[in-house]
């Protein structure tokens, strides 16, 4: 059987801690993989921008996946992955588990998924200056504004083609959680009552699609309901799709609630290519201090093992890190302990045996 090649971006400030840590714990495991480590940020801004960039890309066209560190500007290759290999899905896991620190007083039980729609919406990259929206005749007297003079603008595009695919990842997704014992549930939330032409018009074309799986239930919430119902009702939800922006924020808070986003991993899906990167930062204030969590990095590299099919060595990982925080002898400072980077990863090693 061939192994496959995984690229390990580690990435800039205290993201190659992380990684340097997370790839200790899997070199122990062993799954049948071969790692492509590259080198961290530090070492990668020596080499001209142009010729850093090819590099990193020529790495990821070469793997069958990637492990992805956070990354501040330096290291390159997250646009590429994103936009360059249509990684139209990024799915981010909320699972409380004994021993986080969550600031809810009941968090047992808390375990859903978002589904973030990852390539339109505001993220498009249309801007400029609101003159030009006056000059192509875009702003009529129904417009809004209410201030003259000098604006500016950003373009929110929701196209049928995008909702559709993403919807039906969120459906296939909430069939194999129900298979797992899931609730087989979809919630979508946009601003529907204030933006009937963007997300009102991607609620609808989620409920068509939803239509072809009659086995999954949908509801819909408007999107400030929905960011009260993370923290009030988390755990009402299984399988949570959102347009790209309400996505990226509300994922951020889903992860406040489960403990903060040390702990949260996340994977970017597209037809043919996959990457796997925690939803934190680079933490530059902690760099080099041997203090940032790795979990996130680990229970990423979990996704990516579950992604390969390697299902027994993900369930040795993901099983390893759970008993890790339910012994709560060695935790990390984010989660209310005094262990480093190392010993945490130390720690993980251990409960593999």
């Amino acid at each position: 059987m061939v192994r496959p090649l995984v690229a390990v971006i580690p990435g800039d400030d205290a993201a190659p801690e992380a990684m340097a840590a997370a790839m200790t714990v899997l070199r122990h495991l062993d799954p049948p993989v071969d790692w492509d480590v590259l080198p961290p940020g530090d070492e990668l801004a020596g080499i001209d921008a142009t010729e850093r960039e090819a590099m990193v890309h020529q790495h990821i066209d070469a793997a069958d996946t990637v492990l992805f560190g956070s990354t501040n500007g330096t290291t390159p290759g997250v646009a590429y992955m994103r936009w360059g290999r249509r990684t139209f899905a990024n799915v981010r896991p909320l699972r409380w588990r004994p021993g986080y620190r969550s600031p809810l007083a009941h968090p047992e039980g808390i375990d859903y998924v978002i589904v973030r729609e990852n390539l339109e919406d505001a993220y498009v990259g249309i801007m400029g200056d609101v003159a030009a929206l006056h000059a192509a005749g875009l702003v009529g007297p129904r417009a809004r504004l209410v201030n003259g003079g000098e604006g500016r603008f950003a373009a929110k595009v929701i196209t049928r083609a995008g909702t559709e695919q993403v919807a039906h990842f969120a459906f296939d997704l909430a069939q194999r959680r129900r298979r797992e014992g899931g609730a087989g549930k979809v919630t979508v939330s946009a601003k529907t009552n204030m933006l009937p032409m963007t997300d009102r018009w991607f609620c609808d074309i989620v409920a068509e699609v939803g239509r072809s799986y009659p086995d999954i239930e949908l509801d819909q919430y408007i999107v400030d309901d929905m960011a009260h119902r993370l923290v009030l009702r988390p755990h009402e939800l299984d399988v949570l799709l959102l347009p790209n922006l309400y996505g990226d924020v509300l994922s951020d808070e889903g992860a406040a609630t489960i403990g903060g986003l040390g702990l949260a991993p996340s994977g970017c899906f597209g037809e043919d290519f996959a990457y796997f990167e925690s939803a934190h930062g680079t933490a530059p204030d902690i760099a080099g201090r041997d203090l940032i969590n790795p979990t996130a990095t680990l229970l990423s590299a979990v996704m990516l093992l579950e992604h390969l099919g390697l299902g027994d060595a993900a369930q040795r990982l993901d099983g390893a890190v759970t008993t890790v925080y339910a012994d709560g002898k060695v935790l990390p400072a984010d989660q209310g302990g005094t262990a480093g980077t190392t010993e945490f990863a130390r720690a993980v090693v251990d409960a593999l045996g």
